[in-house]
């Protein structure tokens, strides 16, 4: 490492301060701390900070909130924690799912449900699973083919419309059974009174085959992540019916995700894994930064997309495809002063909550005490105070979504009863 460790001046009202807040450490721990990771690793044996696995393979889906992960190794913050990141593009959510039960995959840029699916045992193999960390809030799509445009369709109410005014069998895509996306699509069909079960039908499709798929005309609609909406425009396919954020504004998203046999054989590993993602967040959400980060992502090696696409969702300028545009405040956010990465527990609960209410979970769950399990709220916070990124002044948050019903974490069970639509 080329780091080297700085002089310590007892006149250094920093480091003097600092001196008076590590109560209970001794002192050669404390002067540790003050040294710069990089050198850190190897420094100490028994009580070491440094990460006991310093070489990580962290998968990742080709998407735009895949930068963050792909930016912590390209810009070096993975280096100034002692570690080396490779990220790893794979194919699909399920083979990132299988990657990361089986070892495969220290870590992943993964959906927030596909975690608590496995580690409930729904969608997969059953296994103790762990969020390090949010990843990024806002920032998906609902987007819908030019047939139904030509029907007239432009919106869910005009959708409604059509799907009972004409019977047929259609056909909706998303992108794993307890993820992200199909809870935002079948949250948005059920707001306008399409049940996503009965309806219409539904099936799996990974993210960057959304566009091709639609083109041959295997489904009317998908829910994805970005650039896959915009590049159903760009390519005039489709058009937006609704964004994410339409749904829940800074919703919950994507997250750091591994299994909790790594965390606990590895607590520094995840701990510094946490911290350079943490500071890749912030860099991305620098808006100098994010046309230098749409380019990188948009190789072959990352999302495999035209910079373009990419780009212009990024710094928040959003078209429909039908002659609409607009600047969203509420594009997608890797950072947000902090807001975005904390691992709230009513986002976990959240999703059990639609897993209940469509089925995918036959009873309900402890709500609460699953969170509890798979949110590393305290490692997070170590983390953040190391890289000094705000925390929040509690585990839960209230939001109203799309449907003017305000979740807040309270009470989940009755809020996962309360739906009118439900399976």
């Amino acid at each position: 490492m080329s780091d080297t460790p700085e002089t310590l001046h007892p006149q250094d009202p920093s480091k003097r301060d600092f001196m008076k807040k590590t109560t209970g450490l001794s002192v050669a721990a404390a002067l540790m701390a003050l040294v710069p990771p990089g050198v850190r690793q190897g420094a100490w044996a028994a009580g070491s900070d440094a990460p006991e696995k310093p070489n990580l393979s962290i998968g990742f889906i080709p998407l735009t909130d895949c930068a963050s992960v792909v930016m912590a190794s390209v810009k070096g913050f993975d280096k100034k924690y002692g570690l080396t990141i490779t990220p790893s593009k794979e194919a699909s959510w399920a083979a990132v799912r299988d990657k990361l039960v089986n070892g495969e995959l220290d870590a992943a840029h993964v959906l927030y449900g596909l975690v608590y699916g496995v580690q409930l045992g729904i969608g997969g193999p059953k296994k103790d699973m762990a969020v390090l960390m949010a990843i990024n809030n806002n920032g998906q799509g609902i987007t819908l083919s030019n047939q139904l445009k030509d029907k007239g369709v432009t919106d869910g109410a005009s959708l409604a419309r059509l799907v009972k005014a004409e019977p047929r069998e259609y056909t909706f895509a998303q992108t794993f059974p307890t993820g992200t996306h199909a809870m935002w699509l079948y949250y948005w069909l059920a707001t306008y009174g399409i049940n996503p079960f009965k309806d219409v039908k539904n099936i799996v499709v990974p993210p960057p085959q959304m566009v091709a798929n639609m083109r041959v005309g295997n489904m009317d609609g998908f829910c994805v992540g970005e650039p896959w909406n915009q590049r159903a425009i760009f390519d005039k396919i489709g058009f937006s019916a609704a964004t994410s954020q339409d749904v829940w504004v800074d919703h919950p998203e994507k997250v750091v995700g591994t299994t909790d046999e790594f965390v606990q054989r590895y607590p520094n590993t995840a701990r510094a894994m946490t911290m350079a993602i943490l500071e890749a967040s912030k860099y991305i959400d620098d808006m100098k930064n994010r046309a230098e980060v749409a380019k990188v992502i948009s190789s072959k090696a990352y999302v495999n997309a035209p910079f373009d696409v990419i780009k212009d969702r990024m710094l928040g300028r959003y078209e429909n495809g039908l002659g609409k545009t607009w600047q969203d405040p509420n594009y997608m956010k890797f950072y947000n002063g902090g807001a975005v990465n904390y691992p709230y527990l009513s986002d976990g609960m959240w999703f059990l909550t639609q897993h209940k209410r469509w089925g995918l979970l036959k009873e309900h769950p402890d709500y609460l005490a699953v969170a509890k399990k798979v949110n590393k709220t305290d490692l997070y916070k170590e983390a953040a105070a190391q890289v000094k990124a705000p925390l929040p002044k509690s585990d839960m948050r209230t939001s109203k979504l799309i449907d003017g019903v305000v979740w807040d974490g309270k009470d989940p069970k009755a809020y996962a009863d309360s739906f009118k639509i439900k399976a």
